[in-house]
């Protein structure tokens, strides 16, 4: 039974589509990832995906919307791209007129483990592995809630949709745009799942500010003690694999918040790279490359014998696993953690 909102898919202007599901757990949507061609069941029963041209986000096809409510809030330039709310508003009719006919996934979900700042998210996809991803990624309301649920932010996600930059003002076929003012993201022509992550990200660094938390970009662990380490750096200089440490509980592998009670983590999944994992080095974070509910973006794997080589970059070193934190032994049930007491910044591999 699907665990359906009162607050559907007309609330956002969708109609026509072919079929709509809500909600779904990791089964439904591999059977309906695989039954449409668009990803693989690996030997040890991880999902394998490819993502096409876009295997990394597309800092220059992200745009915000320059309104009133906003406009002088934000630093405009070559990472906050400005476009008008006509260009906005056109693209979001052309994704609402593409869905019908559609099959649609929807999640509803929550960031912020701190129920203090907690805010639900709502993420509706023409891919079913999108959904599961999303469903990885952030953290899962009960079946009370879901009843009731209204969503502050909404993600419309159409990856296979393409824009035309001559209409729509954008820099390729490919668009991330974002309007504060309407709680509203587009994103179009990409099939990178981590655009869905990083936009509720930006939503995040834009509203809690305001409400004294400051959004990180870091790891995050905790020791027997109650002491929290956060660990910042780039990409790849390894936040999440150190945070991932088998002594110490996992707060989360990326983003947290900072209030005046202590670190949180916003997300109630894990985005690890996965090239060159071991069993050796990252036990923990191998494991899950092995398991039902893992996601893994352009990872190869042998055709015929649907085994994995985590070494091989050929189709990017961008390679990636989502899994829901829980696949992670030793984790901080709550997601929370005391002020830090160790901040270490990352500049090369660790």
């Amino acid at each position: 039974m699907e665990r359906k909102s009162s607050f559907g898919l007309k609330n956002h202007g969708i109609v026509n589509v072919r079929s709509e599901h809500w909600n779904l757990d990791a089964a439904p949507l591999y059977e309906a990832t695989l039954a449409r061609g668009l990803g693989h069941l690996s030997a040890g029963g991880a999902l394998v995906v490819e993502t096409g041209k876009h295997t990394g986000r597309s800092p220059r096809d992200k745009f915000l919307v320059e309104e009133p409510t906003s406009r002088d809030n934000i630093w405009w330039g070559p990472i906050n791209r400005p476009t008008s709310a006509e260009k906005f508003d056109n693209l979001h009719r052309q994704i609402l007129s593409y869905y019908q006919g559609r099959d649609v996934y929807v999640q509803d979900l929550f960031v912020g483990t701190d129920p203090q700042y907690r805010m639900s998210v709502r993420v509706i996809s023409e891919s079913p592995w999108h959904s599961l991803f999303a469903r990885n990624m952030f953290l899962r309301p009960s079946e009370k809630e879901l009843a009731a649920f209204v969503p502050e932010l909404t993600i419309l996600n159409a990856p296979y949709f393409h824009a035309v930059p001559e209409r729509d003002g954008t820099n390729s076929e490919c668009a991330i745009m974002m309007n504060f003012a309407q709680k509203l993201v587009l994103i179009a022509g990409s099939q990178y799942a981590g655009e869905i992550k990083k936009s509720v990200f930006s939503y995040l660094n834009y509203v809690l500010p305001d409400r004294n938390v400051l959004p990180m970009h870091c790891s995050a662990n905790i020791g027997a003690g109650g002491d929290v380490s956060i660990f910042f750096g780039l990409s790849g200089t390894g936040k999440t694999t150190l945070s991932a440490d088998g002594t110490r509980e996992l707060i989360g592998d990326d983003e947290h918040g900072w209030s005046n009670d202590g670190i949180f983590n916003f997300e109630g999944g894990c985005y690890a790279k996965a090239i060159n994992l071991s069993a050796e080095a990252e036990p923990e974070i191998y494991a899950t490359t092995r398991r039902f509910g893992t996601i893994l973006e352009n990872v190869v794997m042998d055709p015929r014998t649907r085994l994995l080589d985590l070494d091989d970059g050929s189709l990017t070193e961008n390679t990636r696993a989502s899994y829901p934190i829980d696949f992670i032994p030793n984790i901080r049930a709550s997601g929370m953690g005391g002020h830090p007491d160790n901040v270490v910044m990352l500049t090369a591999d660790a």
